[in-house]
């Protein structure tokens, strides 16, 4: 904390709170803040869902003389502390924040559709088969269709229904860390 030339910080926000902390330090404190968001396609039982959620949940990342500058942010609203080990705050290399940067864009958020392949396990959302737990045969990009297996009096049966109308088992954001991994070229051509 010895430090007076400006480095990336890592701030802890309040739950929830990571958007109103980032238009705090940047309208209050005139920092540079970069807070990597998701735009989020889903499908719930309550039909297809679209929410932005932050990369990071509870953290975003200051530039800033910490020195200079600690008090005012630690007393930020919607900031809860920064991160720290002991008494000591941790800078960020550039160079990880330039490699985020590439990937996501500050301004709008990356967007991000939940991918279903054949042996995916769903839940039907919608209509009469509403609640029961299916797996996905085949995936009909074209016409936003999907053609599920679904055990029907003891039997199983294949049937075709909306996209929309399925919901993956796992649906959360840690689950879809593997098509954040890939490359954009990737998910492009999936």
């Amino acid at each position: 904390m010895h430090t007076t030339q400006p480095a990336w910080y890592c701030a802890r926000t309040k739950p929830k709170h990571e958007h109103i902390a980032a238009a705090n330090v940047r309208k209050h404190l005139g920092l540079e803040v970069f807070h990597p968001q998701l735009r989020v396609e889903r499908s719930t039982r309550r039909g297809l869902v679209r929410t932005v959620e932050p990369l990071f949940p509870c953290y975003l990342f200051v530039h800033c003389a910490i020195q200079e500058k600690l008090n005012d942010l630690r007393y930020t609203n919607g900031i809860s502390t920064m991160v720290h080990f002991a008494d000591k705050i941790p800078a960020i290399s550039d160079s990880v924040i330039t490699e985020l940067k590439e990937c996501f864009n500050a301004e709008e958020p990356m967007p991000v559709e939940e991918k279903l392949f054949p042996g995916s396990e769903v839940v039907m959302g919608e209509g009469a088969f509403s609640g029961m737990h299916a797996s996905v045969l085949r995936v009909m990009p074209a016409g936003r269709r999907v053609q599920v297996l679904l055990d029907i009096l003891g039997r199983p049966t294949a049937v075709e229904v909306d996209r929309g109308a399925v919901a993956l088992e796992k649906n959360t954001i840690a689950d879809l860390v593997p098509f954040l991994a890939a490359p954009q070229a990737v998910l492009l051509r999936a």
